[in-house]
């Protein structure tokens, strides 16, 4: 469906760029279906208990590498030990177009660097269900520098964007609605950033979605 009001693409900082809409309803329903399939067990969706023996209030499965506080295996280490399962091919081809498509519509793709040696191979799919949240966080884990990809799936967000510095201000939100695209690379590769709230009921009609979904796309850099 159109937007009544056009979003265009928004450079939110050097190197992180928002491609609004950049997923048609087809791609999106296809991507959410590949979702439901990778959430059933074994190696399915789970909650994520932190070593302070707290829990995540998104629930979340790994694709390719299996993500833990604060590492990476190739079993569900905290879950139930299967097996995670494998990174399709095409994601590694989902996530070339977009690191693409963010260039083509940043001001200067310089920030983002060459593009990255290796394949894609590591997927954090998080589901949002009500009040789930994240916290300010960098993605440090991986031993790539490669551009992160996120990609968003149902009801809209806030999605707030800091600096390298720390969890604190300044930062910017920006809204993320079904289908968009949110590239960081460069020097924002290591930018804090989280989720404060999502906007329930505001998925698609058609989707057939409750709740929101992010798909992030990673290098791990793991041998």
């Amino acid at each position: 469906m159109d937007e009544l009001f056009p979003r265009p693409p928004a450079e939110v900082a050097p190197g992180a760029v928002h491609v609004p809409g950049w997923l048609d309803l087809a791609a999106q329903a296809r991507l959410l279906d590949a979702c439901r399939t990778w959430a059933m067990p074994p190696a399915g969706l789970r909650t994520v208990r932190m070593p302070s023996g707290g829990s995540m209030s998104v629930r979340t499965v790994g694709l390719g590498w299996h993500w833990f506080p604060y590492g990476y295996s190739r079993t569900v280490a905290d879950g139930d030990g299967a097996p995670v399962k494998p990174f399709p091919a095409w994601l590694d081809r989902l996530a070339q177009d977009a690191v693409r498509a963010a260039r083509e519509a940043a001001a200067d793709a310089a920030p983002f660097g060459p593009a990255p040696a290796a394949p894609y191979d590591t997927a954090a799919i998080n589901f949002y269900g009500p009040g789930a949240r994240m916290g300010m966080h960098q993605d440090r884990d991986e031993r790539s520098d490669a551009p992160i990809v996120s990609l968003s799936l149902g009801d809209g967000c806030v999605f707030r964007f800091g600096t390298t510095r720390g969890r604190e201000r300044p930062w910017t939100d920006v809204e993320l609605r079904s289908g968009d695209l949110f590239v960081f690379g460069g020097p924002a590769r290591l930018a804090y950033h989280g989720v404060p709230r999502t906007h329930p009921d505001t998925a698609p009609p058609g989707l057939g979605l409750t709740g929101r979904l992010n798909i992030t796309l990673r290098v791990s850099g793991l041998d």
